[in-house]
């Protein structure tokens, strides 16, 4: 799609002489929420899979993690309503407050502010059995109403696919560029296409690709094992033109600091250090 076009496929020329011009969706509108008013967010970097079960969390607090390191304040919106992790791995289980102005996020114990609907849940382990809207709505909502603070980088966590709340989230918040993540098995160049394609079409860069699940380092010979394959993200990458930021194996130390709930801690030798 060129650039020119808008999400509909229209352009200006197409545009011009087409008698429902004025009232026609496909023309350029600025769909952006604006922040709460107590809320100061340099950056907002999206974070997204194709499909399900690719570690789109982990990969977002990594980055998150790797931006606090370098002495950034940080936050994370969990935007994966119906599969909410974020918290859990933090440790934080209290429950947000509220105020006149709006909703305070829960603070990590490296200073990592995140805003999850299981901090708003009585019972964290209940099922959100919600619809396409009223899931989006509330992901509006943790951009509007949540007392962020000043902040250099917000990730947002999103669900996987390319359904109502990736498109909520790209049209309602100003987001400087996505990151997506993805596994090594033979449909991943089909599957980031899509999720870097609906980028294209919102107007959004493709900041760069991480790969999970990659390989297991054999503990006695040290050989990796590629247990999903052959990678190909190298040639999706390359076809997108857009970096590999990192090749992720599956690390039992990185599983331990998830199990134990201690991510605050975390460090991710395998993404990039690149300033995003």
């Amino acid at each position: 799609m060129s650039k020119e076009q808008n999400i509909n496929g229209c352009t200006e020329e197409s545009c011009a002489g087409c008698a429902h011009s004025d009232s026609c969706s496909s023309k350029k509108t600025d769909f952006r929420e604006p922040a709460n008013m107590y809320s100061s967010i340099k950056k907002v970097i999206g974070v997204v899979s194709g499909k399900g079960g690719v570690g789109k969390s982990l990969v977002t607090a990594s980055l998150a993690r790797m931006m606090r390191e370098k002495g950034y304040t940080v936050g994370i919106l969990d935007a994966d309503i119906t599969g909410p992790s974020i918290p859990k791995m933090y440790g934080i289980h209290v429950k947000a407050k509220g105020t006149e102005d709006g909703i305070l996020p829960c603070i990590a114990k490296d200073e990592t502010r995140i805003m999850s609907v299981n901090l708003l849940l009585e019972d964290e382990s209940a099922p959100v059995i919600w619809r396409g809207p009223i899931i989006a709505g509330v992901v509006k909502q943790f951009w509007t109403d949540v007392m962020w603070g000043d902040i250099d980088y917000l990730f947002v966590d999103m669900p996987p696919g390319t359904g109502d709340v990736p498109l909520t989230v790209f049209q309602s918040l100003p987001v400087d560029g996505i990151v997506i993540v993805t596994s090594p098995q033979d449909l991943v160049q089909m599957i980031v296409k899509k999720a870097a394609n609906m980028a294209e079409q919102m107007n959004i860069p493709v900041l760069g690709i991480v790969e999970n699940y990659s390989y297991v380092k054999c503990p006695d010979c040290g050989k990796e094992i590629k247990v999903f394959g052959e990678s190909h993200i190298d040639e999706a990458a390359a076809e997108m033109g857009v970096p590999v930021l990192g090749k992720m194996p599956i690390d039992a130390e990185l599983a331990r600091i998830v199990e134990e709930e201690k991510f605050y801690e975390a460090e991710n030798p395998y993404i990039k250090d690149v300033e995003l």
